[in-house]
């Protein structure tokens, strides 16, 4: 077979699959039921939360990516698939959900149809499980095209969803993935032929989805940056850092990649941050790390979320960090491509930047954010609240998480309001068309009925009364 006749056979497989689930759709929307779209969504939860099956996917996922570690993969599955399970409890997603009298209009919400998702590798159970979910809550079937290196993962999720949908009589063509082997071509085949694409994942897939011609809700690079300033918990800011930075050997986005110390406490942070596992790299020794973290302009695979000792050996630093070294911490004062510290390491390694103050921590975060990361997020450990509104207010950020283990805070945690997410928003800022955690609302549609009321037209002069006032007529 000619690379060209592959290239159309993969591409013709693909077709396939999406009529398969079209047609797996649409009989599950013909007998829709909140009932029905409960229960194969909460049977995709217990796929991958039952823990014989979430350590198995853990396991592989570790073994087939290189990446992360499998405790925190267990913990990633139970709990992101528990709180999204969570947010979507009574949640209505079939049928009337709103009949207003007043403006005649009754509001029927509708599923999709097919849902292409594209995943990455740092998250092969737990972003497509996500995913699923949501996709199987709003009506719809779903295509996951997952990494090469997830393919894996994805494949034994899926026999684990599709072993309970034949507990319960669900077709199993709602839920399918691109087979081995991947490529880009089935991929765009795939955004192409889908009702609404998901993409989380490189910016180059980000770029394809949102140029692909069918509507698409994709997200953008993180880079968080974290400001520690002079009011802040010393001790608890260290703690939640550390247990953010090192969950799953940092393969999150909203790991933090740069902390911004204010000089009145820099020494006292730095001493707090040892204390917990971590270990200054002064500025004398940046260009070093910087050599072994990008030895040819490109991410170190010995380095990219490994455990620490893996990344210490894999940087030469085995022995000159104490022996309880769970990540680095390294001065640095560059901002821009220039400066690769200043941009996201996907490792246990944290950029440390010394601020004057908090006016200049603002300006440094600033400058890190219009460089790389600009929407996902921005973290700040303070006793003022006012500043975390500040940050609101001027920052180019769709979150501002204050006082928490950013990691565990952003993509939704019990111990906030955020929904339960793997893949966030990052508005205008990141170029994406949404601002919010990826949740339940972006995997379904309405129909408005609208009838004729009595009018409702206004007087000029209700309009413009108080601008008359003001300027003349």
């Amino acid at each position: 077979m000619t690379a060209q006749d592959a290239l159309a056979s993969g591409i013709a497989e693909v077709e396939q699959i999406v009529a398969r689930a079209r047609t797996a759709q649409q009989a599950f929307e013909a007998c829709g039921s909140q009932a029905l779209y409960d229960k194969a969504a909460l049977a995709a939860g217990w796929a991958i939360m039952e823990p014989a099956r979430n350590r198995s996917l853990a396991e592989l996922a570790v073994e087939t990516t290189g990446l992360g570690n499998v405790p925190d993969k267990i913990t990633k599955n139970h709990r992101k698939t528990l709180g999204l399970l969570r947010d979507i409890a009574g949640v209505q997603t079939q049928g009337i959900i709103s009949d207003d009298p007043a403006t005649g209009i009754t509001e029927i919400i509708r599923p999709i149809g097919v849902i292409g998702a594209v995943v990455p590798s740092t998250n092969p159970a737990a972003t497509p499980a996500n995913n699923i979910i949501n996709a199987l809550k709003g009506g719809n079937a779903i295509v996951v095209a997952p990494s090469p290196k997830g393919v894996a993962s994805c494949e034994l999720l899926l026999s684990f969803i599709h072993a309970e949908f034949a507990k319960l009589g669900l077709d199993p063509d709602l839920v399918q993935m691109i087979p081995a082997p991947g490529s880009k071509a089935k991929t765009q085949a795939l955004m192409e032929t889908a009702d609404r694409v998901i993409c989380t994942g490189s910016q180059n897939n980000v770029h394809r989805a949102q140029s692909c011609g069918t509507p698409a809700v994709a997200v953008g690079a993180g880079n968080v940056t974290v400001i520690v300033d002079e009011t802040a918990a010393l001790a608890d800011a260290a703690a939640k850092i550390t247990a953010s930075k090192t969950f799953d050997n940092a393969t999150s986005c909203s790991s933090e990649n740069a902390v911004v110390v204010v000089d009145a406490v820099y020494d006292q942070f730095i001493a707090a941050l040892a204390r917990e596992g971590g270990a200054l790299v002064p500025e004398a020794g940046t260009a070093g790390i910087i050599a072994k973290l990008w030895p040819d302009g490109h991410l170190n695979r010995e380095v990219i979320a490994q455990d620490a000792d893996k990344m210490l050996a894999a940087l030469d630093m085995g022995g000159k960090v104490p022996a309880d070294t769970e990540f680095l911490a390294v001065e640095t004062k560059g901002i821009g491509p220039d400066h690769p510290l200043s941009g996201e390491k996907l490792s246990r390694i944290l950029a440390v930047y010394r601020a004057a103050d908090f006016p200049d921590a603002k300006a440094i975060a600033a400058r890190i954010l219009d460089h790389q990361g600009a929407g996902h997020s921005i973290g700040i450990h303070t006793r003022q609240d006012a500043r975390a509104v500040e940050l609101g207010r001027e920052m180019p950020t769709c979150r501002v998480i204050v006082n928490q283990a950013h990691t565990f805070a952003t993509g939704g945690a019990f111990t906030n309001g955020m929904p339960f997410s793997l893949s966030m928003g990052c508005g205008s800022w990141g170029g994406n068309s949404i601002d919010t955690n990826l949740n339940w609302r972006h995997f379904v549609q309405t129909t408005k009925i609208v009838r004729e009321i009595p009018p409702r037209e206004p007087a000029l002069s209700d309009i413009f009364a108080a601008y008359w006032a003001e300027a003349g007529e």
